[in-house]
């Protein structure tokens, strides 16, 4: 799919109204964590420098319609200020006569910051009434969101059909990247594919089996899929209604030879908790009265040969319970790798999924791979091979 990028766009002298995702979290009116702020920095300082007024669209927690007070975007001034270097002015509304004083009185050099724009029930209905007030804003429409593009609301769809519209940089970044690993990858590829249910990744693992070269399932997933193959799997967390399900699966990766790669050998223990006494066992091996809380180290060795022969990683999901120690090894150990690999160049690696960033943090790896995605449901509806509308209205 192209899409036009801001280097295509005249910016000056124009107002760019830009879609930015910076629902970051806050503890007594301060950001505690600035990562999603400091992903769009790019794109303002860009538009900045080609002498555009970037005006600022964003949502803030699910208020649902209402002016709820603690989901206001007035007190992300003072770190945005900080991010971009320069005055954030901020308008009460992102519509109205008040919002169209604040685009008119915006100077080259300065941002303005609109409130939360689902303060109104039109925003995520895509009404388009909404939508064109929020247009007379400005003259350009600039997506920097794709971790909201899988929502068709006036902000990320709507505006787009508007205005002449363009992708910002983090945009663009995400788009490329998984471009590079799913629609035009290098083989082989593997894809990890972790988390607690086969049923809330049903369509992930049937678009991903037709896609890429192995299918490694870790999480309480890989349970369900030892369980369909008759392996008794004590007392662990699988769905067990979700057997035939996951033996379909497996018999049409077989068919579209896709290797689908399960736990060797594992982790178990009595006690969900820090510390916990556990044991590594074979695969087949989980006594009645334990549970399988992660992969062993067999296990993570022909995770390690696969990564070698592999061209491309995708990974979402951990492959444990990596919160606590010591069921974090697995985890742990094939990020550790998979980032040593991308690091040289050896491997394209995207990961996503909110989980998976915070395990991949955890295992100080995040840095070392090719993209790691902030996105959480558009990283997934991607995967699962979806049209995510914020997209495909910046397709040209």
């Amino acid at each position: 799919m192209a899409w036009t990028t801001l280097d295509q766009m005249d910016l000056k002298g124009k107002r760019v109204l830009t879609r930015v995702d910076i629902n970051v979290p806050m503890e007594n009116g301060v950001v505690t964590d600035a990562t999603r702020i400091e992903r769009i920095v790019p794109t303002i300082k860009d538009i900045l420098a080609a002498g555009g007024m970037p005006i600022l669209l964003a949502h803030f927690g699910r208020p649902k319609g209402q002016r709820v007070p603690e989901m206001s975007l007035q007190p992300l001034v003072p770190a945005l200020e900080e991010a971009f270097g320069c005055d954030v002015m901020f308008s009460a509304d992102c519509i109205g006569a008040g919002a169209q004083a604040a685009a008119g009185a915006l100077h080259a050099g300065q941002v303005l910051l609109l409130e939360n724009t689902r303060y109104h029930a039109s925003e995520p209905a895509n009404d388009p009434a909404f939508a064109a007030e929020m247009a007379k804003l400005g003259d350009l429409y600039c997506n920097d969101a794709f971790s909201a593009a899988h929502r068709a609301h006036a902000s990320t769809e709507g505006l787009a059909h508007l205005l002449p519209s363009c992708a910002g940089r983090l945009m663009q970044a995400e788009l490329s990247a998984l471009e590079a690993a799913l629609s035009a990858p290098k083989r082989p590829v593997v894809a990890v594919v972790g988390g607690s249910k086969v049923s809330s990744k049903l369509e992930l693992l049937s678009n991903l089996i037709e896609k890429v070269d192995y299918l490694i399932i870790g999480g309480g997933m890989a349970n369900t899929f030892l369980e369909a193959q008759g392996i008794d799997v004590g007392k662990s967390l699988a769905e067990h209604d979700m057997t035939d399900t996951a033996s379909a699966i497996m018999a049409k990766a077989k068919a579209g030879n896709c290797e689908i790669v399960l736990p060797l050998d594992i982790v178990v223990a009595r006690e969900f908790k820090a510390g916990a006494a556990s044991e590594t066992l074979a695969s087949d091996a989980c006594p009645a009265d334990a549970m399988i809380l992660d992969a062993g180290p067999e296990t993570v060795a022909l995770i390690s040969r696969i990564f070698d022969a592999a061209e491309t990683l995708i990974w979402n999901g951990p492959l444990g319970a990596f919160e606590i120690e010591p069921f974090d090894m697995a985890t742990n150990a094939a990020a550790a790798y998979a980032a040593e690999l991308s690091s040289t160049g050896a491997l394209i690696s995207v990961v996503g999924g909110g989980d998976t960033v915070a395990a991949m943090n955890q295992a100080g790896a995040a840095d070392k791979f090719t993209y790691i995605s902030t996105a959480g449901g558009a990283f997934l509806e991607w995967m699962e091979g979806k049209t995510l509308p914020g997209v495909a209205a910046l397709s040209n």
